[in-house]
C-alpha cells in the first residue's frame, strides 16, 4: 500500500467521484508499470526499492537524446552515480523478446 501511495493514490485531487476513479486507475497503472520495470530490467537494490527511491535514482538522471542517421541514442551523463545501472536496464530492455501475439 505504501508503494501505491507513492504513485498517486494518496492524493485524490478532485471533488467528483468519476474523476477520482480515473485518477485511481491511472495510479494503479503507474504502480504496475513500476513493478514490471523493476522485475524485467533492474537487479540488486533497485529491483526491490520503493518508487520514491527509483524516481530519485533513475528517473532524475541527466541524459540527452541524440539523433544520428535516423537512429536515436541516449547519452547518459558519466558523473551520475547510477549511470551504469540505468544503461544496464536499457540493455536488458532491448534484449527482451517481443511480445507474442
Amino acid at each position: 500500500m505504501r508503494c501505491a501511495k507513492q504513485t498517486g493514490i494518496d492524493n485524490l485531487p478532485f471533488r467528483e467521484f468519476a474523476l477520482n476513479e480515473v485518477w485511481l486507475e491511472l495510479s494503479l497503472i503507474a504502480s504496475d508499470l513500476t513493478v514490471w520495470t523493476q522485475a524485467l530490467t533492474l537487479d540488486g537494490e533497485l529491483a526491490v526499492c520503493e518508487p520514491k527511491t527509483l524516481r530519485y535514482r533513475l528517473l532524475h538522471t541527466a541524459a540527452r537524446l541524440a539523433f544520428h542517421a535516423r537512429r536515436a541514442t541516449l547519452r547518459i551523463q558519466n558523473t551520475c552515480p547510477w549511470a551504469t545501472e540505468l544503461a544496464a536496464a536499457f540493455q536488458r530492455l532491448a534484449a527482451l523478446p517481443p511480445p507474442a501475439g
